[in-house]
């Protein structure tokens, strides 16, 4: 039987790490919702994934830099990004005062 979620309601509450919620998963591809308040990737680090990642921002706000960019993207509610496979990005901020809720979609092209 088929039934209704909302991805904004309700959300946890206040966390001190990330929420990665797996949401979807089928072949080539995973369906995450992501919380964070105020989190940003560690110093130094730069994601490398093996597979494609689109992101769109569903609430709140962020800032999202590519190695190979000298200015980071600002990302706002209704924003979206596709991230390609292996192009290093980090996330240089999120809005401390509220929550950011973002719809992550991995694509492995690998396994069509």
């Amino acid at each position: 039987m088929a039934a209704v979620n909302n991805l904004l309601d309700p959300l946890p509450p206040r966390q001190t790490e990330e929420i990665f919620e797996e949401l979807l998963q089928r072949r080539g591809v995973r369906v995450e919702r992501i919380i964070s308040w105020g989190q940003a990737s560690p110093e130094g680090f730069w994601y490398d994934q093996p597979q494609a990642e689109w992101v769109l921002l569903l609430a709140g706000c962020a800032r999202l830099r590519f190695e190979d960019q000298p200015t980071p993207l600002e990302l706002r509610r209704g924003s979206c990004v596709l991230i390609e496979a292996h192009r290093k990005h980090r996330v240089d901020w999120t809005d401390p005062s509220e929550p950011t809720v973002w719809l992550a979609i991995h694509i492995d092209e690998s396994a069509e």
